[in-house]
């Protein structure tokens, strides 16, 4: 069975690799940039979640949970940075111990191992900086080296005698009676099954597919500013706020990277173009289609207030430095840089609901990943899985 993937990010790599090692197919993986993991999976913070936010029975908690205990395996396999450092949510006011112990229940629901509830005193003895009322602490969230993961999964699709065609981006495709025809770059190639995960370009490809359905993606930008010189220091792992449940965004927090790096971020400001990694990233057209769906303008309508708020952060270090001041007093705003963000492919559905949940849709024999976003990077080994697990995505 020939088999095409869309998108050489973590997910579709791991997909592709996952039909070839468990099904013998033969996998093309399709990728319109030069290199894999350009961008969701190059341009995230690198956290590997345990699963403590996630609602129980959902996917996210079910692979997440999953996906971090193969993800663990296969960089110790390969040699890959992997380590856990930790994480702590912490309630900064009397008033969020209700949503704190929310997280726990949730927590010890979804079987995340360690998890610990602590006070004033004893999260400073995780985080000696930090300060807060009470938190959870999850001791196996870790960190790792996606972009290196998403390298040796490619690495393992060409093994087993699959390709990764970069800088071949779909142009066009129709289904027929034997399978899907597909023009990437300048190659006509036909597949028996085509798997999309396309991330920020889902919706394009959708479309080629004439399979729309009722949700689009909508790009959230997540700025970051990273600590500099001795301030460094000041965070052992990952502190993170309480989130506020309307929102799949999780808010600033303060996270180390696995290349040492301590990143404060992000805020989520609706980007301008599907890959508007800055204000100065418009296009025009992409632009129209984010604002012309239905499920965009009913979001504006319903959340417009917190928009005007992260847009004017978005402007200002101080919003940042404030955040960050919460959980880490010390932090002064020379401490703070300016760094690289990332886009998010956030789906939107026609009502204005933000699906929170991993989605996959199957058109025949299209199979789109709709919905990917934090923590697929987590759950990639688990998320391809899943896909695959999904018969209709191999057989009529």
């Amino acid at each position: 069975m020939k088999v095409g993937v869309v998108g050489a990010g973590i997910v579709g790599l791991a997909v592709a690799r996952e039909l070839a090692l468990t099904h013998g197919a033969t996998v093309t993986v399709l990728e319109k940039e030069d290199r894999v993991g350009a961008h969701q999976t190059g341009h995230n913070s690198g956290v590997v979640h345990a699963g403590i936010y996630y609602k129980p029975g959902s996917l996210k908690a079910e692979l997440c949970r999953d996906g971090m205990a193969l993800l663990r395996e296969y960089c110790a396999e390969h040699a890959i940075a992997y380590d856990e450092v930790g994480k702590l949510v912490i309630a900064s006011t009397p008033s969020e111990r209700a949503g704190l112990n929310a997280i726990a229940e949730r927590a010890r629901e979804n079987g995340v191992p360690g998890i610990a509830e602590l006070d004033a005193l004893g999260l400073r003895e995780i985080e000696p900086h930090a300060v807060g009322v009470a938190a959870v602490h999850s001791p196996r969230t870790a960190i790792a080296d996606f972009p290196a993961v998403a390298r040796r999964l490619a690495k393992d699709v060409e093994e087993t005698g699959g390709s990764v065609l970069l800088s071949h981006p779909v142009r066009a495709l129709r289904e027929t009676a034997r399978g899907v025809e597909v023009i990437a770059g300048r190659r006509r190639l036909a597949f028996d099954r085509l798997v999309v995960c396309a991330g920020l370009g889902t919706d394009n490809v959708a479309r080629m597919a004439k399979a729309t359905g009722n949700v689009r993606i909508v790009p959230f930008r997540g700025e970051y500013y990273a600590l500099a010189g001795a301030s460094k220091d000041l965070v052992r792992g990952l502190i993170y706020p309480v989130p506020d449940p309307r929102y799949p965004f999780l808010g600033v927090h303060l996270t180390r990277r696995i290349d040492g790096e301590v990143l404060v971020g992000p805020n989520a400001v609706m980007a301008l173009a599907l890959e508007g990694y800055s204000w100065r990233d418009i296009d025009l057209t992409d632009l129209r289609r984010i604002l012309t769906w239905k499920g965009t303008r009913k979001l504006a309508a319903r959340h417009w207030r917190t928009g005007v708020r992260e847009v004017t952060g978005s402007m200002f270090k101080g919003s940042f430095l404030t955040a960050a001041r919460r959980y880490v007093p010390e932090l002064t705003g020379s401490d703070l840089v300016r760094t690289t963000g990332g886009v998010r492919a956030q789906a939107v559905a026609g009502d204005g609901s933000m699906l929170d949940d991993f989605a996959v849709d199957v058109h025949g024999r299209v199979a789109l990943v709709r919905n990917a976003p934090s923590p697929a990077a987590t759950s990639s080994l688990a998320i391809a899985r899943h896909i695959v697990g999904l018969t209709s995505v191999l057989t009529n």
